[in-house]
C-alpha cells in the first residue's frame, strides 16, 4: 500500500501545517481513516496545535520524539520500537479519534548537523525507508509534516515517500516555490523520487482577482495536478490551528465553506490514493532534468 506522502513548499507561510491538520482531522472525522502525522518540521507546528504546551514538553523531556527516535537508529544505529513514539488521542475534534502523532523537537537541527559532520546520509535514508515501511502497513494515510527549504532530512522524506503533496498559496513568491521544488525534484533522479500526488492552492481570498489569476495559472498546468478545490481564507482555518482546551465537534471546528473545502479535498485525496494503487498503476517518469519553467502571471498592484 502506497500511503506515505511528504507535504512540503520550499517557500513558508503557505498554511501548509494547518492544512495538514485539517486533513488529518476530516480523514479521521468524516472518512474513518486512521492517520499519522510525522512532524519533521524543527519548529514544532503541527505538534503545538494536537499536543498541550505541557504535554509537548513532557514527551520532548522523556525522549519520545522523532528527533530522539532518528539520534537512536541513525547517530547510535541501534534498533528502536517505532510505536513507543506514536502519540494518540491528540485532536481536540471529538469525532477524530484515529489521529496519531510522532511530535517534534527543535533539536532536529542539531542531529541534521551531526548527520552531515558524520556523513551519515545513507543511513538516514535508510532508517526512513524502515520507518515509512513499517507504518504503511498500520495507518490508512501518513502525512510527513516537512518544513520549508530543501535540508537533507527534508530531502530523505522526498526520496522515501510514496508521493509529495504541495500547498500553495495563489502568489508570486509561493508559486516561485514551488518551481524551485520542481527543479529539485529533476536532480539526479536516479537516487528515487515521491511521486507528485497534487498541488492544493490554500489561502485564497474569493474576492481577489489576483489570486483567481494564479490559480487558473496553476491549474491549467497540467504538471501540478491541483486538486479540483481550493482552500478559502476564512478565520475559522486561521482558528483551527490553536489547540482547543475543550473538545468541540467537527462542525464547530471546520463551519461552513471551511469544512466543506476540507472534506473535498480529502475525498479527492483518497481518490488518488486508491487510483494510484490499482494494480498496473503506472508511476509518472522520473524527469530527465530540471524542466523549463512555466511563465508565471503578470499582475500589477
Amino acid at each position: 500500500m502506497r500511503n506515505t506522502i511528504a507535504v512540503m513548499n520550499t517557500k513558508g507561510g503557505v498554511g501548509k501545517s494547518t492544512l495538514v491538520l485539517a486533513l488529518a482531522e476530516t480523514l479521521s472525522a468524516q472518512f474513518r481513516k486512521n492517520v499519522l502525522i510525522i512532524d519533521s518540521d524543527s519548529q514544532a507546528s503541527i505538534s503545538s496545535m494536537l499536543l498541550t504546551a505541557a504535554n509537548l514538553h513532557r514527551l520532548q523531556s522523556e525522549g519520545l520524539t522523532i528527533v530522539d527516535l532518528l539520534v537512536a537508529s541513525v547517530l547510535n544505529n541501534v534498533a528502536v520500537e517505532w510505536p513507543r513514539f506514536v502519540v494518540g488521542g491528540v485532536s481536540d475534534v471529538d469525532e477524530a479519534r484515529t489521529v496519531y502523532l510522532i511530535p517534534s523537537d527543535m533539536q532536529l537541527t542539531l542531529f541534521e548537523r551531526e548527520v552531515s559532520k558524520e556523513s551519515l546520509h545513507a543511513r538516514l535514508r535508510s532508517s526512513i525507508s524502515a520507518l515509512l515501511g513499517n507504518v504503511r502497513g498500520v495507518f490508512d494515510v501518513i502525512f510527513i509534516d516537512c518544513p520549508p527549504g530543501l535540508s537533507i532530512l527534508t530531502e530523505s522524506w522526498l526520496r522515501e515517500a510514496d508521493f509529495h503533496f504541495s500547498p500553495t498559496k495563489p502568489d508570486y513568491v509561493s508559486t516561485c516555490g514551488l518551481e524551485v521544488f520542481r527543479r529539485f525534484k529533476g536532480l539526479n533522479p536516479e537516487m528515487g523520487f515521491a511521486d507528485n500526488i497534487g498541488v492544493c492552492v490554500n489561502m485564497k481570498d474569493g474576492h481577489s482577482s489576483v489570486d483567481a489569476d494564479y490559480h487558473r495559472w496553476l491549474f491549467n498546468n497540467a504538471d501540478n495536478r491541483c486538486f479540483s478545490q481550493p482552500v478559502p481564507r476564512t478565520s475559522a482555518l486561521q482558528h483551527a490551528s490553536q489547540l482547543s482546551a475543550v473538545e468541540r465537534s467537527y462542525v464547530a471546528k471546520y463551519p461552513g465553506e471551511s469544512g466543506a473545502a476540507i472534506k473535498a479535498i480529502a475525498e479527492e485525496l483518497l481518490s488518488r490514493l486508491a487510483a494510484a494503487n490499482l494494480p498496473g498503476a503506472k508511476r509518472p517518469a522520473a524527469p530527465s532534468g530540471p524542466p523549463s519553467p512555466a511563465p508565471i502571471p503578470t499582475v500589477t498592484g
